[in-house]
């Protein structure tokens, strides 16, 4: 069982085929970052179709604890009366940011740069993920912290005094290492350069472009190579946030293998950095349609259409992994009803997520009777008829809970989940949404 002390069990199970529209809340990536920079411009940001999940509430409650106003208008829709570039307030309590890594990880380089001190926690899932990959070139700057071994959470990060600029080539691919060094290069003199071997999520970089940062990105030998110019004015923006892609792939890979089937989702977030799924889901034969594609917020969007179809095992390219990191474990429990034999190579980032998400599915999924292995950064999963009939311990981490919903919506005995409540910390509506569409869902969250 998890350690949440009131666990609520879920179970799904075979029903009727899903239809109508799902809409999906907004997308979390760019719902943390429209905070932190609203927070960082000078004057009123407006934002509609924000995300109000428990993640980024807590980010919106770091950014008040940091000076900032922040104001919740209606549903989805605030507002941020930002401090401007290095104009962070100490804090004057403990920062929790719950299970919010992104949102933790982007606030530490927001302030990396600025005269102050912060305590940073989160829940337990939250405090046993590593922030080392961070605190590392946060230290080039001058940063200083000081908390448990192996940069765990509790710990006090102090910002540098006088930051010099640094050029730090990404260990690995990290959208959230890499918007980190962007965000702390804000308040430096000079040019802060980032350099990443592999493209990652790009929303950080699209979005200091709008805020009004000087923000330059190449294709050199070594890789992307994003330069930024320390010390703009940030001006405060309307942005629109794109529905959550992450968030989407539920439904739609609910739609997908649920016989008869046809789900739309509108105003999705198609950002190239972010589509690996629904480029692999094409790729084992979904019958998926993209209409009235646009922009939004600066970003790609448009509706989405799924249509349920068979599908077919195939080898995942390693080099896909980057922008579908998150979309792993609902692409396992759809591969267990593929024809054929699914490989999923390239995703050790996996092991270090909410939990050890290749474990969790390997486990979950061999529970249910579907054949599996795993190495340290494989997934192999061979697909055919669920049975189904397991309770599957979730870790405290949404998207093994909402991944394995889907599954036992086909699995011939459904399937239980030992925790639900975690879903609120990325999609608080994913319950009355599925059965608004049909599934089958017992227990309340």
């Amino acid at each position: 069982m998890s350690s949440n002390e009131n666990p609520r069990p879920m179970t799904a199970r075979p029903g009727a085929a899903l239809s109508g529209e799902a809409l999906i809340p907004g997308d979390k990536s760019v719902s943390h970052r429209s905070l932190i920079l609203g927070a960082l411009a000078v004057g009123r940001t407006h934002v509609t179709g924000l995300l109000e999940g428990e993640d980024v509430l807590a980010t919106a409650a770091a950014m008040r604890a940091f000076g900032a106003e922040v104001n919740r208008l209606g549903e989805g829709e605030w507002e941020v009366y930002g401090v401007g570039t290095g104009g962070f307030a100490e804090p004057d309590d403990v920062i929790d940011c719950g299970n919010a890594g992104t949102g933790v990880r982007l606030i530490m380089g927001a302030m990396a740069t600025t005269p102050i001190a912060a305590t940073f926690t989160g829940d337990a899932s939250l405090r046993r993920r590593p922030m080392g990959r961070i605190l590392d070139p946060l230290k080039l700057f001058g940063a200083v912290s000081a908390g448990r071994a192996g940069g765990l959470l509790p710990l006090t990060l102090t910002g540098a005094a006088d930051p010099v600029p640094v050029e730090y080539t990404l260990p690995m691919a990290s959208a959230q290492v890499k918007s980190a060094v962007l965000l702390a290069g804000l308040n430096v003199p000079g040019e802060t350069v980032v350099i990443e071997p592999e493209p990652t999520r790009d929303h950080t970089e699209r979005m200091l472009k709008g805020f009004g940062a000087t923000l330059e990105v190449e294709e050199g030998p070594e890789g992307r190579v994003i330069r930024l110019t320390g010390q703009p004015e940030l001006y405060p923006q309307e942005l629109a946030v794109p529905r959550d892609p992450s968030s989407a792939s539920f439904p739609v890979a609910a739609a997908l293998i649920v016989p008869g089937s046809k789900v739309r989702v509108p105003g999705i977030g198609l950002n190239p950095t972010r589509s690996g799924f629904f480029t692999t889901l094409r790729e084992m034969g979904a019958d998926l349609a993209y209409e009235d594609e646009r922009e939004a917020g600066g970003e790609p969007v448009a509706d989405l259409v799924a249509t349920h179809g068979s599908l077919k095992g195939i080898e995942v390219p390693p080099e896909r992994a980057p922008s579908m990191i998150d979309e792993y474990p609902i692409l396992a429990a759809l591969a267990a009803t593929a024809e054929g034999t699914t490989v999923m190579r390239g995703i050790g980032e996996l092991r270090v997520k909410e939990s050890d998400r290749i474990a969790a599915m390997a486990t979950g999924l061999r529970a249910c009777g579907v054949r599996v292995e795993e190495t340290e950064d494989s997934l192999t999963v061979h697909g055919g008829a669920v049975k189904g009939g397991a309770t599957v311990a979730t870790h405290l981490d949404h998207r093994i809970a909402m991944s394995f919903l889907c599954l036992g919506l086909v699995a011939a005995e459904g399937v239980t989940i030992d925790d639900g409540a975690p879903i609120a910390t990325s999609f608080p509506g994913f319950v009355p949404l599925m059965r608004a569409l049909g599934a089958d869902l017992e227990g309340a969250l």
